[in-house]
């Protein structure tokens, strides 16, 4: 009877073994080798932010709403035709301080067409990238109103500022949500 049991139990152990020595799951901020290609191309020494780049408020924060996201960068349709597109924070050493720019690469056939949106300055904190879902967005003064009917960008220093970006079918327009 014993010995019946053994091959179920050999074969449990070997998905048991298989499981726990599987590699882990790829860096969240990690990009296809081609895009990581063009952008060390464009942007030397520039690299996406991480939660290490965050201070630790920014950190909380970020993780509370966006849970083990990428702080620098996100899947988002934002020019909905469906193809990938990314919105990345890159930052890049300026001295004492980092300069971070809000980037959006975007695959077109066998190309990513990469277009800078904005800069988050020079400054020792990073900021963060996001998505948010179609919709109708203010600005800070109550005097700017984005109606989108896709995904919008947003770019944010936490309490500090945040910036919308949105595409209206022709070019990015942006709003301040905060300031």
């Amino acid at each position: 009877m014993r010995l019946k049991a053994i091959p179920g139990l050999v074969f449990c152990l070997f998905v048991f073994v298989k499981v726990a020595v599987a590699a882990p799951p790829g860096d969240v901020c990690s990009l296809p080798d081609d895009l990581q290609h063009e952008l060390a191309t464009r942007y030397p020494g520039a690299r996406v932010i991480g939660l290490s780049d965050l201070e630790e408020d920014d950190r909380g924060f970020f993780q509370k709403d966006h849970r083990d996201s990428c702080p620098g960068l996100v899947k988002v349709d934002f020019y909905g035709d469906g193809k990938p597109t990314l919105a990345l924070a890159l930052t890049k050493k300026n001295g004492k301080t980092d300069q971070t720019e809000l980037v959006v690469a975007h695959r077109v056939g066998e190309q990513w067409r990469v277009a800078v949106l904005g800069t988050g300055g020079a400054s020792p904190y990073a900021p963060v990238v996001w998505s948010q879902p179609p919709g109708q967005y203010q600005d800070i003064d109550g005097r700017k109103t984005v109606r989108s009917t896709r995904p919008v960008i947003v770019f944010s220093k936490y309490e500090s500022w945040a910036i919308l970006y949105a595409w209206t079918g022709s070019r990015v327009t942006k709003i301040w949500l905060q300031d």
